[in-house]
């Protein structure tokens, strides 16, 4: 399995973020990457490549053009007006306040494309955005000239971020970019499934009215764990979409049965509509020693995530989401790839 993988990463470090009540340093941080591309290494599992360099025209085909215009402008207008440290949003637009007015402040304008307070930018935030962009779109560039499975080492991660919104770390949704990307190359379908313990509600709301991708997303129960605002099991899209989302909100402490039992459902739910490719957005914070995550999943279940998937015997692209056990991350996200590849 080849790994697609950009140092540019790095450069979105020392972020702070809005959690909790308090501004505290993120849990998503550099290291993450670097562990997972450590262990691949280590465990022999493939050539690590770097991406090739890509425009921004096929973001624009899952978000919106004046969000993707934006997100390069924001350290350069965050630094215009004399500040240094994380441009953090801290004001929304919620019911009853005009968020369909565009405002010209930087302050104004973050928290206009974002949902929380948890897409802080950095001088290096950008140049990471849009590597994170170029290894997804080479990673499936792989899959499409005939690679049975690819991976790419996303960072950061995307499945957060919606048409024309940020939030959760995620600033453009790698995942849907490359699923709308194999379409566009004459997939028929496509389906997405996002094993992340955050439930994708930015891959959600891109494609909640189509039916020629789907998307399954299993995640802890929204009404008590973040983001809270979607991924409820009625949710099953609208209009041409309707019953092509598929939500597996499980409760707090969920182990590898009720967990496992999911991921069944999910992929039958995935075979019958008969996808031409599969991404799959790897979130392994399911892990039971994740710091901000409840379930109870353990090393050795990781593996059995990629053989249940390689079971489905259909092209494969892999897209790193979460996982913040930064010291397991690299044993665990690397046990679903050589799950999949039966080693």
């Amino acid at each position: 399995m080849k790994t697609i993988y950009s140092p540019l990463h790095l450069g979105h470090s020392g972020t702070m973020e809005l959690i909790s009540g308090a501004i505290v340093p993120a849990f998503e941080k550099p290291s993450r990457a670097e562990i997972v591309k450590a262990r691949i290494e280590k465990q022999g599992v493939g050539p690590i490549l770097p991406p090739n360099e890509h425009d921004v025209a096929a973001a624009a085909r899952v978000h919106r053009a004046d969000y993707i215009d934006f997100l390069p402008t924001v350290w350069p207008l965050w630094e215009k007006t004399g500040r240094g440290g994380s441009a953090i949003p801290f004001t929304w637009p919620t019911r009853g306040l005009r968020g369909d007015v565009r405002p010209k402040t930087i302050d104004a304008l973050l928290g206009y494309y974002s949902f929380d307070g948890g897409a802080p930018f950095v001088e290096g935030t950008w140049p990471a955005i849009k590597s994170s962009y170029d290894v997804a779109l080479t990673a499936a560039g792989l899959v499409k000239s005939g690679e049975r499975t690819a991976f790419a080492l996303c960072r950061p991660p995307g499945h957060h971020a919606g048409s024309a919104f940020m939030g959760g770390y995620c600033y453009i949704n790698n995942a849907a970019v490359v699923a709308q990307w194999y379409r566009d190359q004459g997939a028929a379908r496509v389906s997405i499934l996002d094993v992340d313990y955050h439930h994708g509600n930015g891959t959600q709301e891109i494609f909640y009215s189509r039916d020629d991708v789907q998307v399954l997303n299993l995640h802890a129960d929204p009404m008590v764990e973040y983001p809270y605002f979607l991924g409820h099991a009625d949710e099953r899209g609208e209009g041409a979409g309707l019953g092509f989302n598929h939500n597996y909100p499980m409760p707090f402490g969920t182990d590898w049965g009720g967990w496992s039992a999911s991921l069944d459902d999910a992929c039958g739910h995935l075979a019958a509509y008969g996808p031409e490719v599969v991404v799959v957005s790897l979130g392994v914070d399911t892990f039971e020693k994740d710091p901000i995550s409840q379930f109870k999943l353990q090393t050795d279940d990781f593996p059995k995530i990629g053989r249940r998937i390689a079971a489905l015997n259909l092209p494969t692209l892999f897209v790193m989401e979460g996982g913040y056990a930064v010291e397991e991350i690299g044993v665990n996200a690397v046990g679903v790839l050589e799950g999949f590849l039966g080693s």
